[in-house]
């Protein structure tokens, strides 16, 4: 009936002024319009409503499969950040030694790509996904070794134990720079942040954990920690919006920890929450991403079936 009523009202207001087969072409897809959007509508509905059915009638290893997916999207994650010149900045200050670099990702078939973020400046986002995890958390742990931030040169990488920053896996594990770590640990303003952006970045390191350890990136005593606390502070110069920071780590954190990550979707799966609805600060928080949370968490799901893989190592 509102169809008909549009139909109608165009039909009125134009066939003084417009041909008639220009009209009969404009009704025509005025309805056909409707109807598509109706359509995908329905067919968006349906296919949501086939998912959850799936994931209650399917076994075990094939609900897995469909989580992973659903934390570790096939096509990968198109991160908020653009490259810019950073890759350029990072050889030039020696936190990146561009030789060993090479030599380090020779074998993979994605080594010329990897290469162009450094040697050129670069409009592309940055993107993480299963084949370029392992170069991702490298490059993003030599940003954040090497770039000023009070959080190194002030926080607990300082005051706690020894008050030897070099004794860390983050800091003693580093050798893929030209110079000594010691040399290039907090020593050059790569990314120059205000003190109110400082401010910022402390404020959401505090916040974001990771499974391999206890810690949170204000204290980013390994090589996860790092590069997340490198990620934040170029996202915040480049005026990301905090939510979409906690978006982003938590993709990046999932691509380094795949086997924790799925283990904590089939988790809220088990409470009824989608992944894709639970908010990233709250999954990133010390009671599901310390390695304290995600040891809960394994022995809740006890050890799902169809998945195993590696990573989350603090190695380069």
């Amino acid at each position: 009936m509102k169809r008909k009523v549009f139909a109608g009202k165009i039909k009125r207001t134009l066939s003084k002024a417009v041909p008639l087969w220009v009209i009969l072409v404009l009704i025509f897809y005025s309805s056909a319009g409707v109807g598509l959007i109706e359509y995908y509508i329905m067919k968006k509905n349906i296919n949501a409503l086939t998912l959850e059915l799936s994931k209650k009638t399917r076994s075990p290893e094939e609900l897995v499969q469909i989580l992973k997916q659903e934390v570790l999207a096939q096509k990968g994650y198109t991160l908020g950040v653009v490259w810019s010149d950073i890759g350029k900045k990072l050889l030039e200050s020696g936190a990146i030694d561009q030789k060993k670099y090479e030599d380090l990702f020779s074998s993979e078939p994605q080594a010329k790509d990897y290469m162009k973020y450094l040697k050129n400046s670069s409009k592309d986002h940055m993107v993480i996904n299963e084949k370029n995890s392992r170069f991702m958390v490298n490059t993003l742990w030599a940003l954040g070794l090497v770039n000023k931030s009070p959080i190194l040169s002030e926080g607990e990488m300082k005051t706690y134990g020894n008050k030897d920053p070099m004794n860390y896996a983050s800091t003693g594990g580093w050798s893929l720079g030209s110079k000594p770590t010691s040399e290039l640990y907090s020593s050059q303003e790569i990314v120059k942040l205000t003190l109110k952006q400082q401010e910022i970045v402390k404020k959401i390191a505090q916040n974001i954990y990771r499974p391999c350890c206890g810690n949170p990136t204000s204290f980013p005593d390994c090589n996860h920690g790092m590069a997340a606390l490198g990620y934040i502070e170029l996202a915040v110069k480049q005026g990301l919006s905090e939510k979409q920071i906690y978006k982003d780590v938590l993709a990046l954190n999932s691509f380094w920890f795949p086997q924790q990550y799925v283990e904590l979707a089939v988790y809220f799966d088990k409470q009824g929450a989608k992944w894709e609805t639970i908010d990233a600060k709250k999954i990133l928080a010390a009671d599901y991403s310390s390695a304290q949370g995600m040891q809960k968490v394994r022995q809740q799901v006890q050890n799902i079936p169809g998945f195993n893989t590696s990573g989350g190592g603090c190695a380069v």
